[in-house]
């Protein structure tokens, strides 16, 4: 857990540093917001295609091999952005460090899985988010420090070139401390035989996952513009605007985990749905630095019960084949998701206003499923949830 936390830190740190101004690099580079639009798109679209691999290629290798497999190949896309400075070169770039959270994830999940008894996997769930929110945190007030002394382009090259040495060091540490796990043979051997697994409660969950990603994605790459460009904000002060959002997150972690564990399920993810919904009406409103620290605040409430959400999904997934099913999830979940990502840019184009809304609306529908049919597990029994906890 400890060698998960640190390679978490370091990699998260790095990447969020030049990341989250993306869209600003690309701008002033001669990209266009279709440009802005498709980096959006391909982070939801790669992070589809890369879950189910990386939840297998974990199940085959073990988590440990598979962690410095998947960071070697984000390194790989830092130096692209380091070497070649036009916008077109973030795209490729992209193509390998974008998602590295979501082909990591399947083997933390694992790892986890693995590590913390059944009735405390909320708890490990939330130590990994826990300590994700660190780096992203801090890290896009340091990017946004680099882009104030050195200029958009530079200051985000920089940006990467600190976080390839943070992603070797992360890779060495893992490589001498993190024990070897045993690897095992998936039962499933493809990726229409894992998708089966999701089903029933799985399956409502993963609707409504989609709908509510909708309300996140569609004005996500466009935030920072809203901000920076749209409401006069310095990138520094965008970066305490993240800040503000992590320590909100990091604030109801532990507190919502033990509460989580202990109870059902199905209440936290709910609240957490609301808040994705929410964050993009208030958006509309938020045009001066005060209402925006509000709108990030919520933005960080969206947070509440995401681990409970993650553990669900293990808790839901066959036994055998947890970093599988969480995989094939993450991927058809981010296969809709980014088609709503790249849409975006046309909302967008009419007006910021007509994007935030249209965002919203997606949300409340996503809500409405989640409240209605949505379950704690695969019995339909709430007491039989509670017997089995206890």
């Amino acid at each position: 857990m400890l060698s998960m936390i640190l390679m978490v830190v370091f990699i998260g740190f790095g990447e969020k540093m030049g990341e989250r101004f993306l869209p600003l690099y690309i701008m002033s580079l001669g990209g266009t917001a279709v440009a802005v639009a498709s980096l959006n798109t391909m982070d939801n679209l790669l992070s589809s295609f890369y879950s189910y691999p990386g939840g297998w290629v974990s199940d085959k290798v073990g988590y440990k091999k598979a962690l410095i497999i998947f960071t070697l190949i984000a390194l790989f896309g830092y130096l692209i952005v380091i070497f070649i400075p036009t916008w077109q070169s973030v795209l490729i770039g992209a193509i390998f460090f974008i998602a590295w959270t979501a082909i990591s994830l399947p083997a933390i999940m694992s790892m986890v899985s693995k590590t913390m008894a059944v009735n405390k996997r909320v708890t490990g769930v939330t130590i990994h988010s826990f300590v994700r929110r660190i780096p992203m945190a801090l890290g896009p007030i340091a990017g946004g420090l680099l882009i104030g002394a050195y200029g958009e382009i530079t200051g985000i090259r920089v940006a990467f070139s600190i976080a390839s040495v943070l992603a070797l060091i992360s890779i060495v540490f893992v490589y001498k401390f993190m024990p070897d796990d045993k690897s095992i043979k998936p039962k499933s051997r493809g990726f229409l035989k894992t998708i089966k697994n999701l089903k029933g409660p799985l399956r409502i969950l993963l609707i409504s996952d989609i709908l509510i990603r909708f309300a996140e994605q569609i004005p996500y790459a466009f935030v920072v513009i809203w901000a920076v460009t749209l409401n006069g904000l310095t990138p520094v002060k965008f970066g305490v605007l993240t800040m503000i959002e992590m320590i909100t997150a990091m604030v109801i972690y532990i507190p919502v985990a033990y509460f989580a564990d202990k109870y059902r399920k199905k209440p936290f993810i709910l609240i957490t749905f609301m808040f994705f919904t929410l964050f993009p009406l208030v958006l509309i409103f938020s045009k001066t630095f005060g209402m925006l620290v509000v709108a990030f605040i919520i933005r960080g409430m969206k947070e509440f019960g995401e681990p409970t959400r993650k553990a669900l999904i293990m808790d839901l997934a066959p036994e055998a084949e947890k970093a599988g099913t969480f995989g094939a999830y993450y991927m058809v979940r981010d296969i809709f998701v980014s088609a709503a990502a790249f849409g975006a840019a046309f909302l967008w184009n009419v007006s910021p206003e007509v994007n935030f809304t249209v965002a919203f609306a997606f949300g409340i529908i996503g809500c409405i499923i989640f409240a209605v049919y949505g379950k704690d597990s695969k019995t339909e029994n709430p007491e039989a949830i509670t017997t089995k906890q206890q």
